[in-house]
């Protein structure tokens, strides 16, 4: 069986350019990152940078995409494919209340048939691949079978499922009997096809990776995204376990050395991609609203951080924390 693979999720506002290069260059075990998505026909600055060869030397990279236009997906798309990017991914997982009310991301689950004609119409259209990732429905699991079945009509190169619905965001149990129902699908499906199953939700750790993989040893990858951000090591302790062997000893603290690396590395890149400080020092702060869980920080001892005004502030700051 070809060996299982492991992907970082795109979050919108985090996982840009400027953190998967960061990231890259201090922490191992990731196979391919997610984008977060595009949306505009004509790329604005912040989504060309984003997605400029360039800027992602040596990273796998995969642009998501967020519509439910085909004329949009395919402008896209074309662009992607001047890029030299050779898939792209479908959002059909947003569970933002905006996003979904403009029947975009989750949105676009609200109706089998008006799904079924997005699906049609960017098959049609679509220069290149095309992957989905996918909730589960909106409001009742019932919801997913219908879905199901509509997506499995078209020639997606992989369906990649959180298995919640869009009004649970990322609270509660996720359903692990609707991604079954996929799964086994799937299984089928494979006689005929070539067709990629990805896992996403609430691996925090290596204990829920092996459990996800008993309850479904045949899945292709793994989607880790907000455990990535609470332990940037996650993905170096899963790998072994996606190949099959014992997970590697969880450190009892913090790689400081290293993240002091990825932290300095995304302060001069936020400083340099931004040129201004007040969105700068936001992206980092949201970053250290997870990275407190990894460094074992309390409330208190954040509090510094949260009413630093300046990148300097910030930086002195940091300093004493990591």
């Amino acid at each position: 069986m070809q060996q299982k693979k492991l992907y970082f999720a795109p979050m919108e506002g985090i996982t840009g350019y400027v953190f998967r290069n960061a990231y890259a260059a201090c922490y191992g075990g990731v196979d391919a990152y997610y984008t977060p998505f595009l949306s505009n026909p004509v790329p604005n600055q912040i989504e060309r940078h984003d997605i400029l060869p360039e800027n992602n030397q040596g990273l796998q990279v995969i642009p998501q995409i967020l519509t439910n236009k085909e004329n949009i997906f395919r402008r896209i798309a074309e662009k992607l494919q001047e890029y030299g990017y050779p898939e792209v991914n479908l959002n059909l997982g947003c569970p933002s209340g905006t996003v979904v009310a403009k029947g975009r991301g989750c949105g676009a689950l609200r109706e089998p048939k008006e799904l079924e004609r997005l699906l049609d119409g960017i098959f049609q259209v679509s220069p290149l691949p095309v992957s989905l990732k996918c909730r589960i429905g909106i409001s009742s699991e019932v919801e997913w079978e219908d879905l199901l079945l509509v997506i499995l009509k078209f020639p997606i190169t992989e369906l990649i499922v959180h298995p919640r619905l869009q009004k649970e965001f990322y609270s509660g149990t996720v359903h692990l009997d609707a991604f079954r129902m996929a799964y086994d699908r799937i299984l089928t499906l494979r006689q005929d096809r070539p067709l990629r199953l990805c896992y996403n939700g609430d691996i925090r750790t290596t204990d829920d990776l092996q459990k996800i993989l008993r309850e479904f040893p045949e899945i292709d990858a793994v989607m880790l995204g907000r455990g990535l951000l609470w332990n940037p090591e996650l993905a170096e302790l899963c790998q072994p376990v996606l190949q099959g062997n014992a997970p590697k000893e969880t450190p009892t603290g913090p790689d400081r050395v290293r993240l002091r690396r990825f932290l300095n590395l995304l302060y001069e890149g936020y400083k340099n991609e931004m040129g201004r400080e007040t969105p700068a020092l936001a992206k980092l702060k949201e970053l250290w609203s997870y990275l407190m869980i990894y460094t074992g920080h309390t409330p208190k001892e954040m509090r510094p951080l949260w009413k630093a005004r300046t990148l300097a502030e910030y930086r002195d700051i940091v300093a004493m924390l990591v």
